[in-house]
């Protein structure tokens, strides 16, 4: 096998700090004292779902001081660049999820640190948040687009794949996290594979893919052929 040459080959553009509008939500560049209320009850309020926080590196927090904190810590990144989801007919901030491992010399980012509240759990809104960053991720010159997890974390894996991402193998005994073992569940999905994943998008998150009561008519992956 040879290698392959990219003779016209120029580095992504790293993501701007700037809103991005959907027809669910709108994204904004995490902002502690406008979000962190929201989040504080998004994701640590009296119906948080309990699996939550089991394989993200940090949380819960008992203390909404610890939780600010780190909200201000994530806000002051470059990399990770976190982004708030809001949901448009409400204003109410109902999760986070970020870029991470940005590289744009080789094209490569990633998206990652998702953590949705009850509210917005397996509704368009969620997929329309992963979906912005995607979009823009490619628009931005990028070839690959990354998801990874702990492989025990069955949801984060199916939404992986219902995505359109492509597993691409295990790294085992990768990380430590909250003192157990991570063996990472490594995916991608890369520029030219966008054009049909951005399509299937589209047209699940169309108003009529959608009964009066909310729900779907075609499922993402029936979309995707």
């Amino acid at each position: 096998m040879t290698q392959q040459a990219l003779p016209d080959w120029q580095p992504a553009s790293p993501p701007p700090r700037h809103p991005l509008d959907g027809r669910y939500v709108r994204l904004e560049p995490l902002d502690p004292e406008r979000h962190g209320d929201d989040l504080w009850l998004s994701l640590q309020g009296a119906d948080v779902d309990p699996a939550l926080w089991d394989y993200l590196p940090y949380g819960p927090f008992e203390l909404r001081s610890d939780f600010d904190a780190w909200l201000a810590a994530n806000a002051a990144a470059a990399d990770p660049l976190f982004f708030s989801v809001i949901e448009r007919a409400s204003g109410q901030v109902q999760g986070l999820l970020s870029y991470l491992n940005i590289v744009p010399a080789h094209g490569c980012i990633e998206i990652g640190h998702i953590a949705f509240g009850s509210a917005m759990q397996r509704t368009p809104r969620a997929s329309e948040a992963v979906f912005l960053l995607a979009e823009l991720a490619f628009a931005l010159g990028n070839r690959r687009l990354e998801w990874k997890c702990n492989d025990l974390n069955a949801r984060s894996k199916r939404a992986a794949e219902r995505f359109g991402f492509s597993f691409e193998g295990l790294f085992r005994q990768h990380l430590v996290i909250k003192g157990h073992n991570r063996d990472t569940a490594w995916y991608s999905l890369l520029d030219h594979e966008w054009p049909r994943q951005r399509q299937a998008f589209e047209c699940w998150l169309a108003e009529e893919n959608f009964d009066e009561q909310g729900r779907q008519r075609q499922t993402l992956i029936a979309l995707r052929g």
